[in-house]
Formats: C-alpha cells, sequence, structure tokens
C-alpha cells in the first residue's frame, strides 16, 4: 500500500507563495486585458482613426483594429468606411465570434467599404476595419448609423 505524506509549508513560506500566486494570475489578466481592447464607439458620430502596426495583426501582411457597440434586435445599420490610404474592408462581428456581415469594396467602385445589415439578436458586436492584403494601414474613417424604418 502506497502511503502519502502530506506536507504543510511554514506560514513564512505559505503566505508569501499564495500572493506570488495570486499576483501572477493578475499581471496575466491585466497583460490579456491590454491586448485586445476594442474601442467603443457612438452610432451616428463619425470617428477618424489610424491603423497601424500596433494594431492587430491579420496574418496576410495588415492590420485590423476592432470597435464594440451594442445593438438591439431589429436594429437596421449602414457602417461606412472610407480611406485614402489603403483598400479597407469592413466586417461585423457578433459576441459569439461569428461574422455577421462583411464588405471589402463600396457599390460607387472604389475600395471604401460599405454595409448595410439587420441584427437580430441583441448583444455586443464588434466592427473590424482592416486593410486589404499586404498594406499596413493609414487613415480612415468609420461612420455606422442607425437607420429607421420607413
Amino acid at each position: 500500500m502506497t502511503q502519502f505524506v502530506v506536507t504543510r509549508l511554514p506560514i513564512v513560506f505559505a503566505v508569501p507563495l499564495t500572493l506570488w500566486l495570486w499576483g501572477t494570475h493578475s499581471l496575466a489578466a491585466i497583460a490579456q486585458s491590454r491586448l485586445y481592447n476594442p474601442v467603443p464607439l457612438t452610432p451616428g458620430k463619425p470617428l477618424s482613426d489610424k491603423l497601424s502596426a500596433q494594431d492587430i495583426p491579420t496574418g496576410q501582411g495588415g492590420f485590423a483594429r476592432d470597435y464594440v457597440l451594442q445593438l438591439s434586435s431589429g436594429s437596421q445599420l449602414a457602417i461606412d468606411l472610407t480611406s485614402d490610404n489603403f483598400d479597407s474592408i469592413v466586417s461585423l462581428i457578433a459576441g459569439d465570434g461569428s461574422t455577421v456581415a462583411e464588405n471589402d469594396d463600396g457599390p460607387d467602385g472604389s475600395t471604401n467599404s460599405l454595409l448595410f445589415t439587420r441584427i437580430t439578436k441583441p448583444g455586443t458586436y464588434y466592427i473590424r476595419v482592416r486593410s486589404f492584403g499586404e498594406v499596413a494601414g493609414g487613415s480612415f474613417t468609420l461612420k455606422v448609423t442607425l437607420l429607421k424604418p420607413l
């Protein structure tokens, strides 16, 4: 029969060890929250921003930046993304990570993006702005408009 020996750490070691374990967990949580921190977005207010190498790498040479907003069921919205510096792509992503809608080039034949969609489930949504291809990024303007039914 195998016997197990239970050893108790003296309080001198147990308290610092507990604090150290708690501290490393807290530091990891803080670091993780700094890694992904989408920018809150208010519909109706145009936002000027810039994609850079400090943003989310796409794996295709470009970068992406996320914005977050709360939407109600039945909301209809237009997402307008314009840039003179890069070929833009805009995506609407649900809270579960699934892509709701995406647009590369708008109907005007430019490389700007224009997306119309209707929300079927209320919740947190993310708008991802990214550049097409290997262009790192540059300045852009993003506008989200809540549309009113006729």
